[in-house]
């Protein structure tokens, strides 16, 4: 009996590029905001085109993987400003002007009582 590889070994590398696009999307928009998402709708055209003129199987389907990976980011990139605005991630103090206002009393997390992290910082700067 053989015994194959290669699709054990393209699932690794999935998880693998999923992973390393995570941070990357955060990162992205904490220093650029979404102003470059079609930066990923490039690359990730370029990619899967790519991946139909690669002749080996492996290298062919993470070629693809990466470039859908990067099509998904680009969706992940404007979601990623909602998470900020609503306070679950940090907010890039030199850009603050390209969020939109929210309401400090929108139910946002149970945790902090139906506060943004900003309306709970400013209550307690408040307090001071």
């Amino acid at each position: 009996m053989q015994i194959y590889f290669s699709g054990v070994a393209i699932a690794i590398c999935t998880f693998l590029v999923i992973g390393l696009f995570h941070p990357l999307v955060i990162k992205v928009e904490y220093q650029t905001g979404t102003r470059y998402w079609w930066v990923f709708l490039l690359l990730g055209l370029v990619s899967i085109i790519g991946a139909f003129f690669v002749a080996d199987v492996f290298i062919s389907a993470i070629i693809g993987v990466i470039g859908a990976s990067l099509l998904w980011s680009i969706g992940e990139l404007f979601s990623q400003k909602k998470r900020v605005e609503k306070g679950w991630f940090p907010m890039n103090p030199k850009r603050k002007h390209e969020y939109s206002p929210i309401d400090k009393n929108e139910t946002l997390c149970p945790v902090h009582h139906g506060k943004s992290r900003y309306a709970i910082e400013e209550d307690s700067n408040c307090e001071a």
